[in-house]
């Protein structure tokens, strides 16, 4: 079942970075189908070129693309350049190596630096009710 375009949603940019190409496919399609437009980057790279020309309302960044460590470096450029966008940090790492963080402490979200943190596999329901908290705040 598709949903419809919602007006909240409907000028609201996301922008996906991962190098995980299914993930990126799978969120971009869902996230349009729920009215975002949606901005995708294999790395950071190709995140820093988008981010050089577009201005989004959001990005979902992976941690470990490029080097184990990409997500950080990326999440404090975008900081950086406009502490206004919300960022959701998703990764494997607790599943993919058995290491457990999060952002319960003020050190962990100093050094995360992302808004929310999310342990993929991710349900699109847990990406989207991220989404919408941090974007109707």
């Amino acid at each position: 079942m598709q949903e419809h375009t919602t007006p909240e949603h409907a000028s609201r940019t996301v922008l996906l970075v991962d190098d995980d190409s299914d993930f990126l496919f799978q969120q971009k399609v869902q996230l349009e189908a729920a009215g975002f437009q949606v901005l995708t980057a294999a790395g950071q790279k190709q995140a820093e070129e988008i981010l050089a020309q577009h201005r989004p309302d959001l990005a979902v960044v992976d941690l470990m693309m490029d080097n184990p460590d990409t997500g950080f470096t990326l999440c404090y450029r975008i900081r950086k350049k406009d502490p206004t966008i919300p960022v959701i940090m998703v990764t494997s790492v607790n599943s993919d190596t058995g290491l457990e963080f999060d952002m319960g402490t003020d050190e962990e979200r100093s050094w995360i630096r992302a808004d929310a943190l999310l342990s993929k596999p991710i349900r699109f329901e847990q990406l989207k009710g991220e989404i919408d908290r941090l974007l109707n705040n």
